[in-house]
């Protein structure tokens, strides 16, 4: 094993979840005036924290979103998950080789650590992810392009940057990644490679993944 932690995307890369998160973003924004495509809520926001949807918003309309926004958005994305969700393929298979090899993992998300968990639990993978192993855009302010999230999960997990690998499928979380100093390995499954082009590996199955880490 070449690193000493892997730092694992969430949403599209441990939970199928980036389909219904967008899907449901797009139709809650333009239902409330802000004409957005599915193809445009993946462009705009896939791997970023909801503060980068209020942003964007209020610079391109110069408009403010409800004050309840983002509770009410979550309420419907969780009630989809409870519905919908699933693991992404192959992810169970990386996590139990990591286990049974003793390589240290966790998971660095844009998401809410509601967000996680809810889908964690959903999805079976709450037994691989206790809360040690789990870090959120909500525990250093400032979400994915930046590099702060990484970098944190770097520092609590006890690991120099230079010996973490993160595993993204969303250009601002490569570019956070890059930032952080840290290797990247970008999957593929949803996002074009070159989308992706500053990965210095790219795969479009997660069973890949362990094969890459050797």
């Amino acid at each position: 094993m070449r690193y000493d932690l892997v730092v694992f995307d969430n949403d599209g890369v441990l939970v199928d979840s980036e389909p219904i998160s967008n899907r449901l973003l797009a139709a809650y924004l333009t239902e409330l005036g802000h004409p957005t495509s599915y193809e445009d809520s993946l462009r705009d926001y896939m791997g970023a924290a909801l503060h980068r949807v209020h942003d964007l918003v209020a610079d391109r309309t110069g408009q403010r979103l409800p004050d309840d926004f983002d509770d009410v958005f979550h309420a419907r994305v969780f009630a989809a998950f409870e519905r919908e969700l699933k693991p992404v393929s192959g992810a169970v298979e990386v996590l139990e080789k990591l286990a049974a090899d003793g390589v240290p993992y966790c998971v660095a998300s844009s998401g809410s650590h509601e967000r996680i968990r809810v889908g964690h639990r959903t999805t079976g993978l709450d037994r691989w992810f206790e809360d040690s192993r789990i870090f959120s855009s909500q525990d250093v302010g400032r979400g994915k392009p930046a590099p702060d999230l990484f970098l944190y999960a770097a520092e609590r997990m006890g690991v120099a940057p230079e010996r973490c690998v993160v595993v993204e499928d969303s250009p601002l979380g490569v570019r956070a990644a890059v930032a952080a100093g840290m290797d990247v390995y970008g999957f593929t499954a949803m996002t074009p490679p070159e989308k992706l082009a500053g990965a210095g590996q790219l795969f479009s199955d997660m069973r890949e993944l362990t094969d890459l880490l050797i």
